[in-house]
């Protein structure tokens, strides 16, 4: 059983940004030529420019474009809501510190996102870490309750495997377990991982994938930026905004973040469900 300095406990998400959109400018300027206009962005973020390329291919608006450059041009987009051109501005990003709780919250998010997350099946959990509520973590009663619990998972996860992987050495067994027979160690191990991650709390941390769109990424952050979203989901909807407004200030600087009586944020914008 690990001691409590042993144990890894999280409170707070990480976000990567992995991949980022490029545009291939010879082929831009080979359209625009095609048919017969001169226009060229102001900004340089790659994203930004394929939104803005793809709100002016709708109105073939390359010729005479409104003042104010880029900046001007997304914000006019969100403030009509043409939002379907966010949708050609993509991110790939990788989150981790975030409980199972979370990511069962945050796959529901479909429409633009993609996803791919740690499998249980396949990686040995018994060296977990775990995410801890805000909630518990600050109340020392509650924290003690909470950190007993999570530190019974470890042994009971490492003694189902270890049992079930011998167990399933019996034919008769890995037959009930619907493994094949003659199963080689790994088959064996991850039927016995799947079947020990049972006791597995939501709290257990995961990693994530997640490829999205800026049109998507933005109603992320409406529906769990909001006070009402769960505490832990809006914190990381607080540092993907962080992110976000680094990487595409014009698609993302209308949002600001309104401090709560938690300590924790909401997420606001006057332009809301682009």
């Amino acid at each position: 059983m690990p001691a409590e300095n042993e144990l890894r406990v999280i409170t707070e998400p990480a976000v990567y940004v992995l991949g980022r959109q490029t545009i291939d400018d010879t082929e831009l300027d080979r359209f625009l030529t095609d048919h017969g206009v001169s226009w060229e962005s102001d900004s340089e973020v790659a994203a930004e420019v394929a939104t803005e390329t793809a709100g002016r291919v709708c109105y073939m608006s390359f010729a005479k474009p409104r003042p104010g450059g880029n900046a001007a041009y997304l914000h006019h987009i969100k403030e009509v809501g043409h939002g379907s051109v966010l949708e050609h501005a993509v991110w790939n990003f990788l989150f981790t510190g975030v409980s199972r709780s979370l990511t069962h919250e945050l796959v529901r998010h479909r429409a633009g996102m993609g996803y791919s997350q740690l499998s249980q099946r396949y990686v040995d959990e018994s060296v977990a870490e775990y995410v801890e509520p805000d909630i518990i973590a600050t109340d020392p009663e509650l924290h003690g309750i909470w950190l007993d619990a999570v530190k019974q998972v470890p042994a009971a996860y490492v003694s189902l495997a270890e049992k079930f992987n011998a167990k399933l050495a019996d034919p008769a067994a890995a037959a009930a377990a619907m493994i094949p027979p003659g199963a080689d160690r790994t088959t064996r191990r991850k039927a016995a991982r799947q079947a020990a991650r049972s006791v597995l709390p939501h709290a257990t941390e995961t990693k994530i994938f997640v490829t999205a769109n800026a049109r998507a990424i933005r109603h992320f952050l409406e529906m769990r930026g909001s006070a009402f979203a769960e505490p832990e989901i809006r914190k990381l909807a607080c540092r993907v905004l962080d992110v976000m407004q680094k990487e595409s200030p014009n698609l993302f600087g209308d949002y600001v973040k309104v401090p709560l009586p938690d300590g924790t944020f909401e997420v606001t914008t006057p332009f809301k469900k682009v």
